[in-house]
């Protein structure tokens, strides 16, 4: 690509806005132009928004230190520099929808980490290696909205990345009941133990909205498009439970799951270990080039060993074996900020820019 797209990070200076700064270091095709934050943050350059609050473990890139943050809210300044915007700001959920839909409707692209536009019926929600048809309803979005090249895209919640692509891996053997608890890391609420103290050695056994998300949200992504509208799949039922655990980076799950079909361990371990999808078949720059791994050691996958997998963008599960009331059970790992936030965005951007959305 012989000239870079220019992108605005919405909300830079927070964690996942941080992230996403991180990522976009040396990218191929895509270079940080804006960074927009709230009132409070406007007019500092990054390096004295941000200072001591970066919580990171790679230092701040040296090109964003002086830039100089711009006001969120300030719609069409922003907007007229950039290409697109990555999404991560901190509002509530009503605040988000009108500004993501504004941004938008400046003919500027929106791929957001928010959840407020997930369940909006027009707004694909997208993880790259399984459902990259869902960006096709762009086009109707792009009718409602009356644009002709803003719209919305979001990725899923952080919560669901570590099994999600495994039912999907599995589909030809028909998951039908799945229970699923969620094991998640602190930075998943933008914390660091520096600034959530009590979380050292300390288990908390509710995550404020997170068990619906991880029940329902792989349900849209496996869903398919009619009309004017992404439905949902039925085929599947989840019921899960999440809990915060004293952990940096990295959401383990622990899942029970029923089929229709009678797979054997092989075929599992085979149809995950050579899935792969579109971000694969087009060499997008962040795309792991094999997305899930099996690792055969009874005590794996661990945070420690296995998190950074394919940079963070793949997913390692273990412990595959058979239940004496489900059919199989298994322990997948994915990285929260990278594949299940910031990551997850930036492979979406690559898609729909290869796709020609962007």
């Amino acid at each position: 690509m012989a000239e870079k797209l220019q992108v605005a990070i919405l909300g830079g200076t927070g964690m996942v806005g941080q992230r996403f700064i991180a990522l976009l270091h040396n990218h191929p095709w895509f270079e940080v132009k804006v960074i927009a934050a709230s009132p409070r943050s406007a007019g500092k350059t990054y390096e004295e928004a941000v200072g001591a609050r970066w919580k990171l473990e790679v230092p701040m890139p040296d090109e964003v230190k002086n830039i100089v943050i711009r006001d969120v809210s300030d719609v069409e300044k922003v907007a007229s520099d950039v290409d697109f915007c990555f999404s991560a700001v901190d509002m509530t959920k009503e605040e988000i929808r009108d500004i993501e839909e504004r941004y938008a409707k400046t003919e500027t692209p929106v791929v957001s980490n928010n959840s407020a536009h997930r369940w909006t019926e027009d707004v694909p929600m997208i993880i790259p290696e399984i459902n990259p048809e869902h960006a096709e309803i762009i086009e109707a979005q792009r009718k409602r909205l009356g644009t002709k090249k803003g719209f919305i895209a979001v990725k899923p919640n952080c919560s669901i990345q570590s099994y999600t692509p495994v039912f999907y891996s599995w589909r030809e053997f028909e998951p039908v009941e799945a229970v699923i608890s969620t094991y998640q890391a602190i930075s998943g609420a933008g914390k660091t133990f520096k600034d959530w103290p009590e979380m050292d050695g300390n288990i908390i056994p509710y995550i404020g909205g997170e068990e619906e998300k991880s029940e329902k949200e792989p349900l849209k992504v496996f869903g398919h498009i009619e009309g004017d509208r992404i439905v949902n799949y039925e085929g599947l039922n989840i019921t899960s439970q999440c809990i915060r655990v004293p952990v940096l980076y990295g959401h383990t799950a622990s899942v029970f799951v029923k089929f229709k079909k009678n797979p054997s361990k092989e075929e599992l371990i085979s149809a995950m270990e050579s899935f792969s999808g579109e971000p694969q078949r087009l060499g997008l720059p962040s795309a792991p080039k094999q997305f899930i791994k099996y690792l055969t050691e009874d005590n794996r996958p661990q945070v420690q060993l296995d998190v950074n997998y394919e940079r963070g963008f793949g997913i390692t599960v273990g412990r595959l074996r058979e239940d004496s009331v489900y059919d199989w059970k298994f322990v997948g790992l994915s990285h929260n900020t990278i594949r299940g936030a910031a990551g997850g965005g930036v492979l979406c951007a690559e898609l729909l820019k290869a796709k020609g959305y962007i």
